[in-house]
């Protein structure tokens, strides 16, 4: 088994004759922990679709989990990667129990638990991922009772269910309100601890959103790889100060990030004064 999980070379994406992404050049090693991070527009979406394997590029070589696109059949593939994000959680039947939601995800499935055979140890494996999660006492619930947060944890959970060798998580924290993103933070930072061998790419254009754990990073900006690296590496003053146009300063504690502006009153516009 290969010990890389993405492999990226001169990938490049068109779209109505815009580049999306151009030149993209990147390489995960399994079970490793990946930040996606730039600013809105930045090609981030665009690329975890490439690695998703819903996306082709115009040009480029794409290698997942060891197989090539374009050389594998994607259907075999596609079960081996967990993706969390709006697309796949519109098609979640809201009105099952989360209990349901989750085992469901042994199929991939977006159907009844009675259109599939399920094991004691499949039910039994489905309760360890809502622990993992955090979630466990909304077994019974219907999944359209949750909060947003409660949501995300329980699809994580779903998505774990499959025993993928990658996880894609899709700015897992958008909408969330304090509490909720700091639940969801503290459940991922569990889940980086245990889930050694299990390679995940979180994409966020928020650096307070980043889990504990996660220490890897690759920042785009207008399609183009800025840095990769690890994120103490990438994640500084001078790379967001250069990505958003403003002095920005970064600061970290315990594993967490802080990124704030220089309030300087010759950097706030005229209107706002």
């Amino acid at each position: 088994m290969t010990a890389t999980a993405i492999d990226l070379k001169a990938v490049t994406v068109m779209k109505a004759g815009k580049r999306l992404i151009s030149g993209i050049d990147w390489k995960v090693q399994r079970g490793e922990r990946w930040v996606l991070f730039g600013p809105n527009g930045a090609g981030k979406t665009t690329l975890l679709q490439v690695v998703s394997t819903y996306q082709f590029p115009a040009r480029g070589i794409v290698s997942i989990l060891g197989e090539r696109l374009g050389r594998t059949d994607v259907r075999r593939l596609r079960p081996r990667i967990g993706y969390v994000g709006p697309a796949p959680a519109s098609l979640v039947r809201r009105y099952l129990p989360c209990r349901d939601i989750v085992v469901t995800g042994r199929h991939a499935a977006f159907v009844d638990t009675r259109w599939h055979e399920y094991t004691a140890a499949d039910w039994e494996f489905a309760d360890l991922q809502m622990e993992l999660m955090g979630v466990s006492d909304m077994a019974e619930r219907e999944f359209a009772t949750l909060s947003d947060g409660e949501k995300k944890r329980v699809l994580i959970a779903r998505a774990l269910m499959a025993r993928p060798d990658l996880l894609l998580l899709d700015e897992p924290g958008t909408g969330l309100d304090l509490g909720a993103r700091e639940r969801l933070i503290a459940s991922l930072a569990v889940m980086a601890g245990r889930e050694r061998t299990l390679t995940v790419i979180l994409v966020t254009h928020h650096v307070e959103e980043i889990p504990p754990g996660f220490d890897r990073m690759i920042i785009l900006a207008g399609g183009r790889v800025v840095v990769s690296g690890a994120i103490g590496e990438a994640l500084t003053s001078k790379n967001l100060t250069d990505i958003y146009g403003m002095p920005l300063i970064v600061a970290s504690s315990s594993g967490r990030y802080q990124a704030t502006g220089e309030h300087r009153a010759e950097l706030v516009p005229a209107l706002d004064r």
